[in-house]
């Protein structure tokens, strides 16, 4: 018995079936280009490995002198603590921590030629990091963040030697907030940088306008104690994003912390072929810092600190009118609004007023509450704040056990007095103190920098406590009776740095932060708007913003740059009735009274009319 041939139909490309091996091939070579292309830019940006060795200080067993009146000074009164041939006629600063008032080091401070001479390194160090790829500048930042998340406990043990702070402040203060910024400059720091296309108008329309945005040079920055990782390597990863060189001028409270975390910048610059000499530290106490600000070579200057030196350092920069950005300090209000759910936040009020010991710019300096919830708020503060431990967060040999702290000390206890008399005096005038209000004294560490968590009620809003920056762990609650009246409070100070708004509806949230006069809000939360967000504020907080792409941008030159759009085909030409010397005045005005019309009228007829004028002018 005999069966049909099959019919079979080879023509795969109609009917579907197998790929065509020319297809397969082709798909095969171009996955292969791209994933040596992946493989290739993953190696190029690949973290580099590098190390720094911890220093001593910050080890369970080192111990050292105590110093029974802790200073920066302290050199001049104490003996053993200057190196033994001390430069004469050069200043020193004594480098302490201020939870044990053990001494860390005596570092010679930098004279006004030594400056010049970092700012001239800089200077030459800068032009050819400008001409690094966005590649290269990625991969020195992924560097440094692998480091700083290999060796974060060692980081944050050296902030808490050098501040007092406890290793969870360090903890949310300086590494979390660090490793943020590096991630950010990472995945959107080339786009807030790269070249933009602008629109142009009709007058405009066959040419192509752009904004490149090119380094400035030598940029500096003068920061505060507070965070001493995080406010060096904050603008000093920015500035080298940018393109810059970098001089940095930190607190002489911080100087020994901060060496050694500027020293992490220079060692993963050499490790990545760069050269080091593009960041620079100076160390200095405010009287020799002009070398700094009124330096011809330094063409920004970013300053964190008080409104007294800020002032001071814009004035310098006006010497070479160098651009200055202004963080002063705030006074940031917590409005809680009517309903709020009180036991779902009060965990992260008291994170924003007493985290890092209250020294902090962006922490919750004032809770203003309605009247009808005071009560309930003002229980909940005073039954909190008595649980709170103050202490230190390193181990000494002397401890025994590990310490456990939730408030660690303030930098210095110099502020101390003046603390006091504003807490008395808020309470003359009719505020009720439930807890702290004076330093605390440390069972076995009798020098160091204490001060009891403190809260304050029924404060007075017009109030000296209530109008200046404490920058302690002192809780402010403020009773209001109404929304307005509350709005009128927040903006009642001078300052204007950041605020919170907390409620069960976002919208009306909103609707009190949009009136609020500051430079940033956060609803239902504290200071989330310092991570990769334009930082700064208003009236006397400063002026200007660092962080994010508005902060990232003020650190280069904004050049825009106009090009044909068709060259080949129009280009701009001066119209013979305009050119000089000029034929008829009368003509020529009739010629660009017309452009106008024919650009800019509203109605078209207008503009119609305003055509013809312009042709009957360049035809006389």
């Amino acid at each position: 018995m005999g069966y049909p041939e099959p019919d079979y139909d080879f023509d795969y490309d109609d009917e579907g079936g197998i790929i065509d091996p020319v297809k397969l091939l082709t798909i095969c070579f171009v996955l292969g280009i791209w994933l040596v292309w992946q493989r290739y830019h993953s190696i190029l940006n690949r973290a580099i490995f590098f190390k720094l060795a911890p220093p001593p200080q910050i080890k369970d067993t080192w111990t050292a002198q105590k110093l029974p009146q802790p200073s920066l000074e302290a050199h001049l009164n104490f003996d053993g603590l200057l190196p033994n041939f001390p430069l004469p006629d050069r200043k020193y600063i004594t480098a302490y921590d201020p939870a044990t008032a053990y001494h860390l080091d005596t570092i010679l401070a930098d004279s006004d030629i030594e400056i010049s001479r970092k700012i001239a390194l800089a200077h030459e160090a800068q032009p050819k990091w400008a001409a690094t790829s966005f590649d290269d500048r990625r991969r020195v930042m992924r560097s440094l963040k692998k480091w700083l998340v290999d060796n974060q406990e060692t980081c944050a043990k050296v902030a808490c030697r050098d501040t007092g702070k406890t290793m969870l402040d360090a903890a949310l203060g300086e590494i979390i907030t660090t490793c943020s910024k590096l991630d950010w400059l990472i995945n959107h720091g080339e786009r807030a940088l790269s070249p933009e296309a602008r629109y142009n108008n009709l007058i405009m329309f066959y040419k192509s306008s752009y904004v490149y945005y090119e380094p400035l040079g030598v940029v500096a920055a003068i920061t505060s104690w507070n965070y001493p990782l995080h406010n060096a390597w904050s603008p000093i990863i920015a500035g080298l994003f940018a393109g810059n060189s970098v001089v940095l001028k930190c607190s002489e409270h911080v100087i020994w912390s901060t060496t050694w975390f500027v020293q992490a910048i220079k060692e993963c610059l050499k490790a990545c072929g760069h050269d080091e000499n593009l960041v620079q530290l100076v160390c200095c106490y405010p009287e020799e810092a002009k070398a700094l600000t009124k330096s011809p070579f330094v063409r920004h200057i970013t300053f964190i600190g008080s409104e007294k030196v800020g002032r001071i350092v814009a004035q310098d920069a006006t010497e070479y009118l160098t651009p200055v950005t202004l963080e002063l300090g705030g006074k940031d209000p917590a409005i809680i609004l009517p309903s709020t759910d009180l036991e779902k936040w009060i965990s992260l009020l008291m994170r924003g007023v007493y985290q890092n010991a209250g020294q902090n710019c962006i922490g919750i300096e004032r809770i203003l509450v309605h009247e009808s919830q005071y009560d309930d708020l003002f229980s909940m503060f005073t039954e909190r704040a008595e649980k709170l431990r103050p202490g230190h967060s390193l181990k000494s040999p002397g401890d025994g056990v590990a310490p456990v702290a939730d408030v660690g000390a303030m930098v210095s206890a110099e502020r101390f007095p003046g603390l006091e008399r504003v807490v008395h005096d808020a309470v003359d005038q009719g505020a009720v103190l439930s807890v702290g209000g004076e330093p605390w004294q440390h069972p076995y560490l009798e020098q160091g920098s204490y001060f009891k968590p403190t809260v304050l009620g029924d404060v007075n809003p017009d109030s000296e406590v209530a109008q200046y920056e404490l920058f302690a762990p002192i809780a402010l609650i403020i009773k209001y009776d109404t929304i307005e009246q509350a709005i009128d409070i927040a903006n009642g100070t001078r300052y204007g740095l950041g605020a919170s708004v907390f409620g069960p509806v976002r919208d009306d949230c909103l609707k009190v932060a949009k009136q609020l006069h500051c430079g940033m809000v956060a609803i239902n939360d504290f200071g989330v708007f310092y991570v990769n967000l334009p930082f700064g504020g208003v009236k006397f907080s400063g002026y200007g913003r660092f962080g994010g792409p508005e902060g990232l941008r003020a650190l280069t030159n904004a050049k825009a740059i106009v090009v044909d759009r068709w060259g080949w085909a129009i280009q701009t030409s001066i119209p013979s009735v305009l050119d000089y010397p000029v034929r008829s005045v009368t003509q020529s005005w009739d010629f660009i009274s017309g452009m106008v019309g024919f650009l800019y009228a509203d109605a078209w007829r207008t503009r119609i009319d305003a055509l013809m004028k312009m042709v009957r002018a360049s035809g006389r």
